[in-house]
């Protein structure tokens, strides 16, 4: 354990207080005192469906959460809107960003009414393939879905595990399905996506550059945080919204979050195999006016053995599990710390394992 610094191992992501805040009552949110613009994106995948609860959120729930932006006065916009918006020279706003991935029928029918109620847009990501299959809205839904300013973003052709192929085939494929997808999309809907988001997340290094290529503004990953001016917009993270996460209280926490603005990390990569039983992040950042002694950390599944150095402004931080992570193919790394004015800072890194299928 190291003990020069005050870590606190949390166990589960609810640590922050509950609010008693009215839902519409305009509640009072830390202005951005330093003029640095963020983005706080989320990831919704079904509406209304209970039968999936893992990737469902209720509508009473969903449109709390629209109920909250439109009482407290965020921008809510497209994903290529708040990279557009993050470059730009406006001035600092509270900023929201809804993203639906693979394009369920749940979406259409239930979610899709909402945000017209409220006049908010979103992005959806579609998995070619399956459009007008099963559970999946149809390239007519998809159509009249975009007149209500959903922008349509590209979700890969099959949905695929790439991860579990070959190097030798695995960047070949992936690249022609993104090509595939995105020449499906322009032809029924008109307009080519300038967005991707990767399939379950998972992506390594070589993946990320093949999605430059493509000149796509950025690209949305799912290891949750906040989106600022100097995110790696090739991997931009999004905080999931379901069943487990979508209460009012919690979804509070996170619009609430600001982004732990990390300098370096280390590896780059986020593909481990099942010989790293401990894998180790190194993360440096500049610690401002952040309370490094009050740095909480969470491993799923895992305790946090953290090891923080201080050098003047500089810190440091090496994060590794306690015991081996077992049998798991996605494990995320999760690091908050708060500042001198009451905010909680968020980073997290998703560790991808291809051999436990």
């Amino acid at each position: 354990m190291f003990k020069n610094t005050l870590v606190t191992i949390i166990l589960t992501l609810q640590f922050f207080g509950c609010s008693t805040q009215p839902s519409n009552q305009k509640e009072e949110i830390e202005s951005d005192t330093n003029g640095n613009k963020e983005v706080v994106a989320f990831v919704y995948h079904r509406f209304g469906d209970s039968r999936f609860p893992s990737t469902n959120v209720s509508l009473e729930h969903f449109e709390a959460h629209l109920k909250y932006f439109k009482n407290n006065d965020y921008q809510v916009l497209t994903f290529s809107e708040a990279i557009e918006y993050l470059k730009s020279g406006q001035n600092v706003k509270k900023t929201a960003v809804i993203t639906v991935d693979d394009g369920y029928k749940s979406f259409y029918k239930n979610g899709l009414p909402l945000l017209k109620q409220y006049g908010f847009p979103a992005t959806l990501y579609i998995n070619t393939k399956t459009v007008g299959g099963g559970d999946y809205m149809s390239w007519s839904d998809i159509k009249e879905a975009k007149k209500h300013n959903i922008e349509i973003g590209n979700h890969t052709h099959s949905h695929d595990y790439f991860l579990n192929k070959s190097e030798n085939e695995r960047y070949k494929i992936f690249e022609d399905e993104i090509a595939l997808s995105q020449k499906l999309i322009e032809e029924n809907t008109g307009e080519k996506p300038i967005t991707f988001a990767y399939p379950y997340g998972e992506l390594d290094p070589k993946m990320k550059a093949i999605v430059a290529d493509f000149d796509f503004v950025a690209a949305a990953a799912q290891n949750s945080g906040v989106i600022y001016e100097n995110s790696d917009l090739m991997q931009c993270p999004r905080f999931p919204m379901s069943e487990f996460y979508s209460a009012p209280a919690k979804f509070k926490e996170k619009i609430k979050m600001k982004a732990l603005r990390v300098n370096e990390k280390q590896p780059h990569s986020s593909v481990i195999n099942s010989n790293t039983e401990r894998p180790e992040l190194t993360l440096t950042f500049d610690k401002g006016n952040l309370q490094t002694g009050r740095l909480q950390c969470f491993i799923q599944g895992n305790d946090c053995d953290v090891k923080l150095t201080e050098q003047g402004d500089d810190i440091s931080i090496s994060i590794s599990p306690k015991s081996a992570l077992g049998k798991r193919r996605r494990t995320l790394y999760t690091i908050t710390v708060p500042d001198s004015e009451g905010n909680w800072h968020w980073y997290s890194h998703l560790w991808v394992n291809p051999e436990v299928k």
